[in-house]
């Protein structure tokens, strides 16, 4: 999953509306947080914004590819590939962002509610 340093620093660029963006190296690709919300993964030179049940419908209506970080398995993250015409276009691409976001403190924040297994 190698990721160019030019695509890093324009998604990086192009996602400056979305706040302090921060950029982590991980499993050969780049993870990317506004502020500490983990919302966007690069790899291979694509990059996947975070996706939910609020913003699913979006991704695959544009008919953007899951990211399957391991081929022939099914998807186990709800990241998507963002459309060329919106990676483009940075105004676009921060409001995608932004749901991006958006969608991880969701994921985040019902994670934390569900209670442990009670006998």
């Amino acid at each position: 999953m190698p990721v160019s340093k030019g695509f890093l620093d324009f998604v990086v660029e192009q996602l400056d509306g979305c706040g302090p963006i921060v950029t982590k190296r991980m499993f050969g690709g780049v993870g990317i947080y506004s502020a500490d919300v983990f919302f966007a993964i690069v790899a291979n030179d694509v990059l996947y914004l975070k996706a939910d049940d609020e913003t699913r419908e979006e991704f695959e209506r544009a008919g953007c590819a899951p990211f399957t970080p391991y081929p022939g398995k099914p998807a186990s993250m709800q990241y998507y590939a963002v459309p060329v015409s919106v990676l483009e276009d940075a105004d676009e691409l921060v409001a995608w962002g932004r749901k991006a976001i958006a969608a991880a403190v969701r994921a985040s924040t019902s994670t934390r509610r569900r209670r442990p297994f009670e006998r």
